[in-house]
């Protein structure tokens, strides 16, 4: 069966959804800080931190998703 360059459509295509999505989830997570320092002030700190770390691990789970994608792309 001869490549019709969907591998490389279907990697392009995740890639972006990777992407997408970890827009989407490290702006909820900022919204939802930002409300919850507005809500209690005092508690900043550690919203900031809490917010940090998951916003890390997003950004790990879409560069490991493009990693991947990458893989694909170039088999």
């Amino acid at each position: 069966m001869p490549d019709l360059g969907l591998t490389h459509l279907g990697a392009g295509l995740g890639a972006g959804l990777a992407v997408i999505g970890g827009g989407f989830g490290i702006g909820k997570l900022a919204a939802a800080a930002m409300e919850a320092s507005g809500r209690q002030p005092e508690a900043s700190g550690d919203i900031r931190t809490s917010m940090i770390i998951a916003a890390a691990l997003i950004e790990g789970v879409t560069l490991f998703a493009e990693v991947i994608m990458v893989i694909l792309a170039l088999k």
